[in-house]
């Protein structure tokens, strides 16, 4: 839990070097497993552990001024080295929450490629170690170490300052964090692949991150429209699975387990990104249709037609088959499946979603309705076919043999 903390003061003190405030911050941790033991742990661990982790990043800063001195003193031949940053030791604790809050615009800087960012948002922020972040997203521990490590040298390399941008490139900048931290809750929400339909420890990860920007970034309206999307989402997750890992579509789930107090804080989020003007924000758009499902205590009570409309407003600002795709069900939900089939027969055509299992799975869906058995369980079969996740694959495959 000390971690980010701890590497976000490290990485300011060291001008931004985000891989020596790790090393630091490791070299820490071994101090304190050597001496807590012996000497018991600390009336106050978090701030022991920032005292000794502040007090090696000194002993860095002066070995970094001896040697700028005897560069000055005997090298004048040599190329000159820039000073280090001053000392801050005075203001241990102050200012975590900026501190963190530029840790995250340096781990989603956009010169980093999205699956980079994600890993080592996971690695510094989430405090995740190399091999939990390999099985949440089941790759090959190497291949995330790899990753990480090529990451903090491009952040090195490209000389990227530890800082919140400024006011003119914050837009730009922020919206690489969000899409960051959302891509996140989605593998957790709906793991892509694996065994498990949902990781709810990447869920928790996104979360605490969106509270945070939420805290230090207080007036954008996309900041609280994410957090309430994932707020409103993540409500739902113990009633998405039985008791045996197996999924539960939305129309099957006993609602009285959703957590209504999580559903109140998305809710909350939610209303401050519209009163902050984001009503078309993306985020909050989509925080929206979610909660269009939250304020349905029942699953006949939803107005599908709000959210066919929220739909179609979303496909404005953010044109994408998948959002078309979504509205499609929403038209189908409140005006019937022969309204939405001709929506989902010309996104069949759409090249982006040829390997898309969500639209074999919707157009099995809705051929099951208009009765159109035999082609529904066709659909189903390919959808299971695409998806690579185990759970989603038995549910699809169940379809496929009882499409009525």
């Amino acid at each position: 839990m000390e971690a980010p903390a701890l590497i976000a003061r490290l990485a300011r003190m060291l001008g931004g070097d985000v891989g020596r405030a790790e090393e630091l911050v490791q070299d820490t941790w071994l101090a304190a497993l050597e001496r807590w033991p012996a000497q018991g742990v600390p009336d106050n661990p978090g701030a022991w552990l920032m005292t000794t982790a502040r007090n090696r990043a000194i002993d860095v800063l002066r070995q970094h001024q001896r040697v700028a001195g005897q560069h000055a003193q005997w090298g004048s031949e040599l190329e000159p080295q820039p000073l280090p940053l001053p000392d801050d030791s005075e203001a241990l604790g102050d200012d975590i929450g900026d501190d963190l809050l530029r840790l995250i615009f340096v781990a989603c800087h956009p010169v980093l490629g999205a699956d980079a960012r994600v890993a080592l948002t996971l690695r510094l922020l989430g405090g995740l170690t190399t091999d939990e972040i390999a099985r949440a997203f089941l790759q090959p521990e190497p291949t995330i170490a790899q990753r990480i490590v090529r990451a903090k040298r491009t952040l090195a390399s490209k000389q990227v300052p530890f800082e919140v941008p400024r006011q003119s490139a914050l837009p730009e900048r922020l919206a690489s964090v969000l899409e960051v931290v959302y891509l996140v809750f989605n593998e957790g929400y709906a793991a892509s692949s694996g065994d498990d339909w949902m990781r709810p420890a990447l869920c928790e990860e996104a979360l605490r991150l969106g509270r945070i920007l939420q805290q230090r970034l207080p007036v954008w309206p996309q900041v609280h429209g994410l957090l309430a999307l994932m707020e409103l989402q993540a409500s739902r997750a113990r009633a998405r699975v039985d008791a045996d890992g197996n999924p539960i579509l939305l129309p099957d789930q006993d609602r009285s387990r959703w957590d209504h107090l999580q559903v109140a804080r998305g809710q909350a989020a939610l209303r401050r990104a519209l009163e902050l003007g984001g009503a078309d924000d993306p985020y909050v758009l989509q925080a929206a249709i979610a909660d269009c499902h939250a304020r349905a205590r029942r699953l006949e009570d939803t107005d599908w037609g709000q959210m066919a409309a929220l739909y179609a407003r979303l496909a404005q600002v953010n044109p994408s088959p998948v959002v078309e795709l979504n509205r499609a069900v929403a038209v189908s939900r409140a005006q019937g499946a022969a309204a939405a089939w001709p929506l989902v027969e010309a996104l069949a055509a759409d090249p982006r979603l040829q390997q898309y299992a969500p639209l074999a799975a919707v157009q099995g869906d809705l051929l099951s309705q208009l009765g159109r058995l035999q082609e529904a369980a066709e659909a189903f079969a390919r959808a299971a076919e695409l998806t690579t996740n185990v759970r989603e694959k038995a549910l699809l495959e169940a379809k496929a043999r009882h499409p009525a």
